[in-house]
C-alpha cells in the first residue's frame, strides 16, 4: 500500500474484476475516498466516493476530526435529505489550495465552518446572520464524515479559522457547537450575577454551563435524567444537579434563596424540560429555546402569566463567523475545557457505532470520528 495524503491507496495485486474489466472502464482507485454515508441513524455505512475537484477560490481539506452533534441524530431532521454524508464540525489539514486563495497554504491546520452568510443582506445588516438565506444554503462537499471534503469559495472567504498553537484537531470539533451556544447566550444577555439554569447535561448544556460562569452568573444549576450527565454537570462547573424527573421549579427556588432563575436554557426536546423552564424562570427573567421539537409539537402557554411575569420567550439557531472566533479563543483561553468533554474517538468505518452512542445519550459525551486513522 502507499499514502495519497493520510489516505491508502488499495494494493496493487489485480483483482478478478481487474483482471476481466476493460482498462478504460476502472476506476482510479487514486481518487476515490472512503466516507460514512447516513441513511438513518442505526444505518451508517461506509462507503466510496470521488475526492472532490476544487475550483477557483476553493481548497480540500484533509479531514482530521469531526465531532458528532446531537442535530446529526435528530432523525426526524435528517432522514428528508438521506441517503448523504453528515459532519458539520469538521478540522482538518489542508490538502490543496485552488487559485486565486490568499493567506492560506497546504498544511495550515484549520477549523471549517460549514454554513456561512452573505454579510451583505438586511438581516445580516441587522446582525441577524443565522437568519441570512445565504447560511442556511451553504456547506462543504460532501461532510465532515470523510477523508477529504472541498470548502466552496464563500466557505473560504469568511469560514476558515486557523486553530491556534497548541490546539488539538478533538478540541476544535468544539468550535463549532460553543461558538452556537455563544450566539444563545449573547441573545439571553446574562448579567453578572444572575442565576442560569440549563435544562438537559448533554455537550451543549455542559456548554452553557461553562460559559454561563465565564460570562459572570452567580450560580448554575442543571438538570438532566441521567446519571452519568448529572455528574458531568457538576464536574463541568454545576453548583448543583439536579434530576429532572423531581419538581424542577421547587427545587429551583430551594437552591437559590426561593427565587427563581434569572435566565433559562432549554438545552433538551424533552416536552416536560419545557414547562419546567417556564416554571422556573424568575419574574422579568428570559427562557431561551435552545433545541428544537419534532415540527408539528404544541406547547400550551399561558400569555396572561408571562406577561404579567414580564417573561421573555426567545429562540436561537447556529453561529456566525464573530461567534466562531470568540469561540476559538475561549477553548485557546482555557474558559471552556474542551478535551476533557471528548469521551470517545472513532474511526470513520465505527460511525455508525459514534451515532449509537450519540442517539442513545448514556455514557458518552462528545464522540469525535477520526478520519484518517
Amino acid at each position: 500500500m502507499r499514502m495519497i495524503g493520510h489516505a491508502f491507496e488499495a494494493t496493487a495485486i489485480p483483482t478478478l474484476t481487474q483482471l476481466i474489466t476493460p482498462p478504460a472502464l476502472l476506476f482510479n482507485v487514486a481518487s476515490v475516498m472512503r466516507v460514512a454515508v447516513y441513511y438513518r441513524n442505526d444505518d451508517v455505512r461506509l462507503e466510496g466516493m470521488p475526492v472532490p475537484e476544487i475550483g477557483d477560490g476553493e481548497l480540500l481539506l484533509r479531514v482530521m476530526a469531526c465531532g458528532i452533534c446531537g442535530s446529526d441524530v435528530m432523525e426526524w431532521y435528517r432522514i428528508r435529505k438521506a441517503p448523504r454524508v453528515l459532519g458539520h464540525e469538521a478540522v482538518g489539514a489542508i490538502e490543496e489550495v485552488g487559485e486565486g486563495v490568499e493567506g492560506l497554504r497546504p498544511g495550515d491546520r484549520v477549523f471549517v465552518s460549514h454554513h456561512v452568510p452573505c454579510n451583505t443582506c438586511r438581516r445580516c445588516l441587522r446582525g441577524e446572520h443565522t437568519a441570512c438565506e445565504t447560511l442556511h444554503r451553504t456547506n462543504i462537499d460532501p461532510g465532515g464524515f470523510a477523508e477529504y471534503a472541498r470548502v466552496p469559495s464563500i466557505n473560504v472567504d469568511r469560514g476558515v479559522f486557523l486553530l491556534p498553537e497548541g490546539m488539538t484537531y478533538e478540541e476544535g470539533t468544539l468550535i463549532e457547537p460553543l461558538g452556537c451556544v455563544l450566539r444563545g447566550q449573547r441573545k439571553l444577555g446574562i448579567h453578572p450575577g444572575d442565576t442560569v439554569l440549563v435544562l438537559g447535561s448533554g455537550v451543549s448544556g455542559l456548554l452553557h454551563i461553562q460559559l454561563a460562569h465565564s460570562l459572570g452568573a452567580a450560580r448554575v444549576l442543571a438538570t438532566d435524567i441521567n446519571e452519568y450527565r448529572l455528574r458531568a454537570a457538576e464536574r463541568f462547573g454545576a453548583d448543583a444537579a439536579i434530576d429532572a424527573r423531581g419538581d424542577v421549579p421547587r427545587i429551583v427556588r430551594e437552591a437559590n434563596d426561593g427565587r427563581g432563575a434569572d435566565c433559562v436554557i432549554v438545552s433538551t426536546a424533552a416536552l416536560p424540560a419545557i414547562e419546567q423552564a417556564l416554571g422556573s424562570v424568575e419574574d422579568a427573567g428570559k427562557v431561551l429555546f435552545f433545541a428544537p421539537t419534532p415540527p408539528g409539537v404544541e406547547v400550551p402557554l399561558d400569555l396572561n402569566d408571562l406577561w404579567s411575569r414580564q417573561v421573555t420567550l426567545t429562540t436561537t439557531y447556529a453561529a456566525a463567523p464573530t461567534d466562531l472566533a470568540a469561540a476559538i479563543e475561549l477553548i485557546r483561553a482555557g474558559r471552556v475545557r474542551a478535551r476533557e468533554m471528548v469521551t470517545h474517538r472513532l474511526g470513520l468505518e465505527e460511525t455508525g457505532l459514534g451515532f449509537k452512542l450519540v442517539a442513545e445519550a448514556g455514557e458518552s459525551l462528545k464522540v469525535v470520528i477520526e478520519p484518517q486513522r
